[in-house]
């Protein structure tokens, strides 16, 4: 444990100093430390009450080659609740292999290095076109329970997504998953003005994920979703996502 805490922070001496980035945190009483080795940074701040974390470094998910932006909170939910967003064409990619790898080649069983995103893909009901609106040709949506996430989807956030700076095929991945919010998306410089786009994407779903008011009462378990998968085959959800 000691060990994996030196090799993720240092002082600013051991790493690259963010210096823009280090402004823009002390500017707004932030709290900025350095990351070991990898010359990533992590910043602890606040929206209102709660609190939320970004980090920036290397890739955490293998649908994300070099760089990403990191950003997680924890929200008062059903624990329950698993909820997905993302840009289409990560999407469609993920949905191109889950049938390469489990359907034609006949695997019956996503194994714990599966990324949750893509086993919710083949879980969970997704939200239609028509029901996206004005998301749809850049983002698709997935839930456990969908009448939460269309809620979610029809406040501010809707606006904050559709200028969300996501350009050509940058993955994109904004989630809820064991009472936390996480976004991730592709990064290769954090330069402050991306940082400020994005945390504005992720403070706006943060402010409207604590305003949804949706009845759980009647909702199905996740295991009765339809799924490409029998219950017993599927793994436990890691508590890393």
């Amino acid at each position: 444990m000691l060990d994996s805490l030196k090799r993720w922070f240092a002082s600013p001496a051991e790493a690259h100093v963010w210096t823009e980035q280090a402004d823009w945190a002390q500017a707004n009483h932030w709290a900025l430390r350095y990351v070991r080795e990898t010359n990533g940074f992590v910043i602890d701040g606040r929206k209102g009450p709660v609190a939320w974390r970004l980090e920036w470094g290397p890739s955490q998910r293998p649908y994300i080659e070099g760089n990403e932006l990191r950003l997680r909170a924890e929200l008062t939910v059903p624990r329950e609740l698993q909820v997905l967003v993302l840009s289409r064409p990560l999407m469609e990619s993920m949905e191109r292999d889950v049938f390469d790898q489990y359907v034609e080649g006949v695997q019956t069983r996503i194994d714990s290095d599966t990324p949750p995103e893509m086993r919710w893909l083949v879980m969970f009901p997704k939200m239609s076109g028509s029901e996206l609106m004005g998301l749809r040709e850049r983002f698709g949506a997935l839930s456990s329970f969908k009448p939460w996430l269309q809620q979610w989807l029809a406040s501010p956030l809707r606006r904050e997504l559709s200028n969300a700076p996501v350009v050509a095929k940058q993955p994109m991945v904004l989630m809820v998953a064991r009472r936390r919010l996480s976004l991730r998306t592709a990064l290769a410089q954090p330069d402050v003005a991306s940082l400020k786009a994005w945390l504005s994407v992720f403070e706006s779903a943060l402010c409207e994920a604590q305003r949804v008011a949706v009845d759980f009462s009647n909702s199905a378990s996740p295991s009765t979703q339809p799924s490409l998968f029998s219950a017993s085959t599927m793994p436990v959800e890691s508590a890393r996502t």
